[in-house]
């Protein structure tokens, strides 16, 4: 036990003050006993990829603008969760580039007291020329999506032949200093295969993590089978015959990746096993969707309307009652693999990745 002197000379007990500070921190529990401290905010349905595990090739049908959340209903609901717990936003989308002025709500949500780090799901298609904005604002965490170096694959995956375009926003963001900078890469049976090692060695040389995410059930088009699935495993023991890899304890409690360090030092990769190996145990997210629908899990077949209570005028406590109750019944796990698995209505763009 230590202790300081403060400035009237009273002598502090630095070990009492601490735990005192951290019992009387709000915590959100669910049911189960998850603390929930990560938002994921979607801020649009739009995007300018048709990415096949996401979206339709055409006739893909998008919110009215006018029942998007506007910054300032998102900053209260940031806001009003911070209160309560949660201290880690992640924007998304669609592709949330694509909502105009992004910079001015991330300064807007960096502000709000509580929140400690706020992070971006991206395609990387217009970072070149946004990586600053986004940077001086208070971003300082990015997930790019990318599932193939090849440009005849990624043209395949993404419906858009643009791959340079997307490769030169990663290069900007990389140099402009991110906190973090991660690639996530769906990894789906007899396409990902050939991928695989060009993925790592890139993340390697530029100092990015690569994250592997087993292909789920939430394509517009509806041709999720298991047996398009390539596994965490596969990928593992993929990678293992080139590299010594060593696996990053207790990792899952932080975060929904399995993380190995390579034996090297030269960075380390995510395995998400959201099929074979899901983390629901651990948990520790919520999510709301552009048209401001909160989502206890991705897999949810229901919604609370926050929405609808705040452009009623709301008070703040009904707000906070109202995401208690839906925490409290979060489901225990996605039932992907059991046999009254239901797909979400929404397909991915529309609930926020």
């Amino acid at each position: 036990m230590s202790y300081l002197a403060g400035s009237s000379g009273v002598r502090l007990n630095i070990k009492t003050m601490t735990t005192t500070s951290d019992i009387s921190k709000p915590k959100l529990i669910d049911g189960m006993g998850r603390t929930i401290v990560n938002l994921r905010i979607s801020v649009t349905d739009r995007c300018n990829f048709r990415c096949t595990y996401c979206m339709p090739a055409d006739n893909v049908e998008f919110m009215d603008r006018s029942n998007l959340l506007s910054f300032e209903e998102i900053e209260r609901v940031a806001q009003i969760v911070s209160k309560m717990g949660i201290n880690r936003l992640r924007l998304t989308g669609g592709e949330p580039l694509m909502r105009k002025n992004l910079p001015v709500l991330i300064k807007m949500l960096s502000e709000v007291n509580g929140i400690d780090d706020i992070a971006m799901t991206t395609n990387a298609y217009f970072l070149k020329d946004q990586a600053q904005g986004l940077k001086d604002a208070g971003l300082k965490r990015l997930n790019v999506s990318l599932d193939a170096l090849d440009p005849e694959k990624f043209r395949d995956v993404n419906r858009r032949d643009c791959l340079q375009s997307v490769l030169d926003g990663l290069d900007t963001a990389r140099k402009i200093g991110f906190q973090s900078i991660k690639i996530n890469a769906v990894a789906v049976r007899n396409f990902s295969e050939t991928e695989i090692m060009s993925l790592i060695d890139m993340g390697r040389s530029d100092g990015f993590e690569i994250r592997f995410i087993e292909f789920m059930p939430l394509d517009s088009d509806k041709v999720w089978e298991r047996d398009k699935v390539l596994f965490g495993h596969e990928i593992i023991d993929m990678i293992k015959e080139n590299y010594e890899l060593i696996p990053i304890d207790n990792s899952l409690e932080i975060g929904p990746a399995s993380e190995y360090n390579f034996a090297d030092g030269k960075g380390k990769i995510g395995i998400i096993t959201a099929v074979s190996n899901p983390f629901c145990d651990h948990c520790n997210r919520i999510r709301m969707t552009a048209d401001g629908k909160l989502r206890t899990c991705l897999f949810s077949t229901n919604e609370t309307n926050l929405k609808e209570l705040i452009r009623s005028g709301a008070t703040d406590e009904t707000i906070i009652k109202t995401i208690k109750q839906a925490v409290l019944v979060k489901e225990p796990g996605h039932k992907i693999n059991l046999d009254d698995f239901e797909r979400p209505t929404r397909a991915m763009h529309a609930i926020g990745g």
